[in-house]
């Protein structure tokens, strides 16, 4: 199984809703094009976390045919991976395979297919490095650094020098970005001072593509604080949207209303579980083994098989 991609899924979802700001929770990218409609001109619908979204549309092969390999491929790739738990594996990769074909013409359409399998093989070998890694250094900044370095001799495996560049060069100059950050913020041999010109020396030194990726998730973070605020103060739902609206756009304000109505739903079926699953808990007539049956029937009549392994931190 290749390892999920999602923090979670409000922040994976949120993070789909508000594309057009370009920024991404995994791994960093460079700032990416407005979601544009799909090639078909049909609505996207090959998971539900993915609905009204659509891939990058910049994958493109040069004057020759040959692929061009950069982070919009990458984007792609993990653009679909991100509805593991939805989908099986073959079918997120059938589906890949597919929109190449529909964006690429066959000599570079091959050429993507072959590097999207190294891709895949190169992510579940990511496995075995992560569990290596947990034996390593127990700091955090020197956690990162040693993943960091980890991840980009695994590439050496499966991509060549300019691959590796095109797929994660903008990833590791993000990434080499935030672990010089969490080095000086660790180092117990600076004091506050010392601390701020080195911090102040990275801030000068990023490019502008980086300032972009590293400021936009805060302009995210700052407008659901306002919705937040809006809500407690008794604002509608037409509120919300409009203020969404006026700072992303109407599209992607109608993403987050869906995001909010699909998390209210999954709060009242939480809600009923509970509320049910407690007096399972408390029947005494109910022996352990009938009472498991009855707490997996629970589960099963309202919850999908994807959901219920969400269900332990409810639990408790």
């Amino acid at each position: 199984m290749i390892p999920s991609l999602r923090a979670s899924r409000r922040l994976v979802a949120v993070a789909l809703a508000v594309a057009v700001l370009g920024w991404r929770l995994w791994p960093a990218s460079p700032p990416a094009p407005t979601p544009t409609a799909h090639t078909d001109a049909q609505p996207f619908a090959f998971v539900r976390s993915l609905d009204g979204t659509t891939p990058d549309d910049a994958v493109h092969a040069d004057a020759s045919d040959q692929l061009v390999v950069d982070a919009a491929l990458g984007r792609l790739f993990d653009y679909y991976l991100s509805a593991q738990g939805e989908r099986s594996l073959a079918a997120i990769r059938s589906e890949i395979e597919a929109e190449l074909a529909r964006r690429l013409r066959p000599h570079a359409a091959q050429q993507a297919r072959d590097l999207l399998g190294r891709y895949l093989d190169y992510k579940r070998a990511l496995v075995d490095v992560e569990v290596g890694l947990q034996k390593g250094p127990a700091a955090a900044a020197q956690a990162a650094r040693a993943r960091l370095l980890a991840m980009q001799g695994l590439r050496k495996q499966f991509f060549s020098e300019k691959e590796a560049t095109g797929l994660f060069g903008f990833e590791d100059t993000y990434n080499a970005d935030a672990v010089a950050r969490m080095m000086i913020s660790q180092d117990s041999t600076l004091d506050a001072r010392q601390k701020a010109a080195r911090l102040t020396a990275l801030d000068q030194a990023m490019t502008p593509e980086l300032r972009a990726a590293r400021e936009a998730p805060l302009t995210v973070v700052r407008l659901e604080e306002r919705v937040a605020a809006l809500r407690a103060q008794g604002g509608s739902d037409d509120e919300v949207y409009r203020l969404r609206a006026s700072a992303l756009d109407a599209q992607a304000a109608a993403r987050l209303a869906d995001l909010d109505r699909d998390e209210n739903a999954w709060k009242q079926r939480i809600t009923v579980y509970q509320q049910e699953r407690r007096a399972v808990l408390a029947d005494r007539n109910v022996d352990a083994a009938s009472r498991e049956s009855l707490l997996q029937a629970l589960r099963e009549r309202h919850f999908n098989h994807d959901e219920q392994a969400r269900l332990v931190a409810y639990e408790q």
